[in-house]
């Protein structure tokens, strides 16, 4: 008979997933996953299976997490341009905790993507579910007229991703605050 778990697998999903983005992949040990997550190692093993497994189906919940809270943010009826405009300023202007934690997906971005396909894809899929968001929100300001003519939505929601993630990386550093927010500022300006 097979025993049943003594542990709750999404809480201990959702603990690995605060180790791994607040130290990354590499910094994090499976002695570390263990003390964290409060159970062995062949639970997590047996649960999860590898250590890389476990950080790949952690990356999957935060992305599904942050998307849901974006698709709400930019999907709301109304005026498109104020959304778009709350979410740049979100990223430009978060506590110094979570400066010093990042996004997850750029944290993985930068420290494993170059060199590993599976979470390169799994960047590359959120990167694409972020644009196609904001693109979406933008294509509406502009049936609305909230954006000049001639303006391209598409090239507009590519450059605010690409800032965005931009916007991640440099506010970790210890000036990264006020750049992140002219950088911001100056970004908007475009939408108008």
């Amino acid at each position: 008979m097979a025993r049943t778990k003594e542990f709750d697998p999404d809480a201990a999903l959702q603990a690995a997933l605060e180790l791994f983005w607040q130290r990354g992949y590499e910094a994090t040990s499976m002695a570390d996953l263990v003390e964290r997550l409060g159970i062995a190692r062949a639970s997590i093993y047996a649960t999860f299976g590898s250590k890389r497994e476990l950080y790949l189906r952690a990356l999957e919940r935060y992305c599904e997490q942050s998307d849901s809270d974006r698709l709400l943010d930019l999907s709301q009826p109304g005026p498109a341009l104020p959304a778009v405009r709350a979410l740049v300023r979100q990223y430009a202007e978060t506590d110094e905790g979570e400066r010093r934690r990042g996004c997850f997906v750029t944290n993985t971005a930068v420290e494993l993507a170059p060199h590993d396909p599976a979470t390169s894809r799994r960047v590359e899929a959120s990167l694409d579910h972020l644009e196609t968001l904001l693109a979406a929100a933008l294509a509406r300001a502009a049936a609305q007229g909230e954006l000049p003519a001639g303006r391209d939505p598409r090239a507009l929601a590519r450059m605010l991703v690409v800032l965005l993630q931009g916007i991640r990386v440099v506010a970790k550093t210890a000036d990264g605050a006020p750049r992140a927010r002219d950088a911001a500022e100056q970004a908007l300006a475009l939408l108008d």
